[in-house]
């Protein structure tokens, strides 16, 4: 999985397929997309055709912020829950998943026995994880703490990633980009405790602040770990830590997909990467065996390395205590618990109130044995004939998407027929999975709650592991369905929206049809586009990784991008912080192109006709209402300061201000050039 809608902060582990169309029609179902007025079976679940007018600022002038004109009231209206970091339509969307499955655990937990009820009560338990206090983790630091050379520290590192606790160096199993039918570990810089590389090395008086609390948080965390020194030992972690920061690759760097692919031959990492028992790590995280790995930032690689053959052992011991103890420390008695939370619910995010128990119970099961729970969610919540709708959605858009293609006069005519191949070749995963994985061999008990973490973490481990060597499956899914959410694989050709996304405000099959398209179309329209963004686009139809476009048509792509890049780094949502237009490039690409497909699947679903005018609001207005409204989210000041800095996603306001660059959107909300969203039509990004 390369590329979401939207990321959700969570942390729930101890670590931090459908057919494929064969042909796409040249028209749109009009019956898919239901007559211009509501109709189904009954009412809109939101307002009189699927928008909530009651939250329009209709005192603010469309052209100057499309998303208060929307969403206004509704802002002002809105106070973020005290247990969120963030709140809107994603967030209340995943309340309610989070409720339903709440409901299939308690039922669960009332039979002993029941793999996902055990759990759940596990977690439940406080009064059994009070008194155990430190001692699930003890035998854990007695392994670190027995520690004495850099080869055996290189061992528990190992031993730590199968755990999903990562040091400097994280990764996955996945397809090899330039050959996907083969299954490859991948590995990538990571260890630090903090967002991001920027938290560590810019100077002003935020970023000095966080990294005060981060290690006067660390130095908590070694005493309640039974430790000495803390004070210390804690400033001596933070700084190798920003050791590792000083040479990790930006964000940006580390999103160009062909930068990132480097294929070591694994008796060439001691050689490119020396000062480091790469042996013995590789031996411990279980593919010693494998011939070839790829290496996400080779510098990264060498500079880490060089790092920890100069780093004081007693250092690497304490750094390894702490990344174990801040992971486990969710599934530990109350101190850890609130310790944990202060830092990173209301110091890095702003949140003043940890979520409820029972919440923070269902996203560990969940994360943990996910389809054990989704079989259950599925039956329950996802009707047969809501996947049916969504199905021919997908279909409709795909169908918009591929006549956008065949008419596109910046391409050159043989590049614009393998955009069209590639295009005939997704495979579009709806609602849930076709097989659930089978979690019998997890031991899972109602009395020792991080014990069944770390088993779930190790049969997890293995279940990917065991993909080295074996044919691709592409059956699998990377996301629940129970997520709020929906992602693209470039590798795998594929799209995926998960049964808890086809809900309203998106997707309500009683809506008007505009809504929809401009809901759940132009989320599936953001997904089809991701393959045809700047890395998505460098993909060819097998899902390989190499370049399939005329130089040509490339300088022209890449010539459009760059526009779409100086627009969103001029936003700046906080003062001092602007949008990384290279950041966000994927998503922002995705956002246009998604919402410019949508619109011409639905009017090619009007057949030609008008669609009536409801409540005062013609189609188009509709349309453009119900992806403003998808958008509507308030967000506190550190979250979003996290945000512009590792988020490839913009805010809200300026997702939904995608649509000053729509020629139809200015024409159904008669927009002016006094108005402050106006661009000049030829300033107007169009790229598919």
């Amino acid at each position: 999985m390369r590329h979401i809608l939207i990321v959700l902060a969570a942390s729930t582990a101890l670590a931090g397929c459908n057919t494929t169309p064969s042909d796409q029609p040249e028209t749109v179902s009009a019956a898919a997309a239901g007559p211009a007025a509501p109709a189904g079976t009954g009412a809109p679940q939101i307002g009189s055709f699927g928008f909530d007018l009651a939250g329009m600022d209709r005192s603010v002038d469309p052209g100057d912020n499309f998303y208060a004109f929307a969403n206004g009231d509704w802002e002002r209206a809105t106070e973020i829950p005290a247990d969120r970091s963030n709140y809107g339509m994603f967030t209340l969307l995943d309340d309610l998943s989070k409720t339903r499955t709440r409901a299939i655990l308690e039922e669960a937990a009332r039979t002993p026995g029941s793999r996902i009820g055990d759990f759940y009560a596990s977690f439940m338990d406080e009064a059994a994880i009070q008194r155990a206090g430190i001692a699930p983790i003890q035998p854990l630091i007695a392994e670190i703490k027995a520690v004495r050379d850099r080869s055996q520290w290189a061992t528990q590192l190992g031993n730590l990633f199968r755990r999903g606790v990562t040091g400097p160096f994280g990764g996955y199993i996945s397809s090899d980009d330039r050959i996907p039918t083969e299954m490859i570990q991948r590995l990538s810089q990571s260890g630090l405790g903090l967002p991001d590389r920027d938290y560590y090395l810019r100077d002003d008086a935020t970023f000095t602040e966080k990294r005060n609390a981060y290690q006067a948080y660390l130095a908590q965390l070694l005493t309640l770990a039974g430790e000495g020194d803390a004070a210390a030992r804690a400033a001596a972690v933070l700084r190798f830590e920003r050791g590792l920061a000083e040479v990790h690759w930006t964000r940006v760097e580390s999103r160009d997909d062909e930068r990132t692919y480097n294929k070591w031959a694994r008796t060439e990492f001691n050689a490119n990467a020396p000062g480091f028992d790469w042996p013995r790590f590789l031996d411990a995280i279980g593919v010693g065996d494998q011939p070839n790995l790829l290496v996400s930032q080779p510098s990264a690689f060498a500079g880490s390395a060089r790092l920890i053959a100069q780093t004081p052992q007693g250092v690497l011991n304490d750094y390894l205590l702490l990344r174990l103890v801040d992971d486990a420390a969710p599934y530990l008695s109350d101190e850890f618990v609130n310790t944990h939370f202060a830092f990173h619910g209301t110091v890095l995010n702003g949140t003043p109130q940890i979520e409820d128990r029972w919440k923070r119970g269902v996203t560990l099961v969940t994360s943990m044995v996910s389809d054990d729970v989704s079989r259950i969610y599925v039956e329950r919540h996802f009707p047969p004939e809501a996947k049916a709708a969504a199905d021919e959605l997908v279909r409709n858009v795909i169908a918009a998407m591929d006549r956008r293609l065949a008419g596109l006069s910046w391409m050159a005519p043989e590049t614009r027929e393998r955009a069209r191949a590639k295009l005939a070749a997704f495979t579009p995963k709806i609602g849930y999975p076709e097989s659930w994985r089978d979690y019998s061999s997890v031991q899972v008990s109602r009395e020792n709650l991080l014990q069944n973490v770390l088993n779930a973490t190790e049969f997890e481990y293995r279940r990917n592991l065991a993909k080295l060597g074996r044919p691709v499956d592409r059956s699998e899914w990377f996301m629940t369905p129970m997520t709020v959410n929906a992602y693209a694989n470039p590798t795998w050709n594929e799209i995926v929206f998960p049964a808890a996304i086809l809900q309203p405000p998106f997707f309500d099959p009683n809506a008007d049809p505009a809504i929809n398209y401009g809901g759940i179309g132009a989320v599936i329209g953001h997904e089809i586009s991701h393959h045809f963004d700047d890395q998505g686009s460098r993909y060819d139809q097998t899902g390989a990784l190499r370049e399939w476009w005329t130089p040509q048509d490339r300088e022209r792509f890449n010539a459009l991008t760059g526009q779409v890049v100086t627009q969103y780094d001029a936003y700046e949502p906080l003062p001092g912080h602007r949008i990384q237009g290279r950041l966000t490039l994927g998503e922002n690409i995705a956002d246009l192109a998604g919402l410019t497909v949508a619109y011409d699947a639905y009017r090619m679903a009007l057949g030609g006709r008008e669609a009536r005018e409801i409540d005062g609001f013609t189609g188009d207005q509709r349309f453009y209402l119900g992806w403003a409204q998808v958008w509507r989210r308030k967000y506190r000041e550190e979250n979003l300061l996290q945000r512009l800095l590792t988020d490839p996603h913009s805010p809200s306001e300026q997702r939904a201000a995608v649509v000053r660059n729509l020629d139809p959107w200015y024409a159904a909300f008669r927009i002016n050039p006094d108005d402050t969203l106006y661009l000049a039509p030829g300033q107007r990004v169009s790229i598919w």
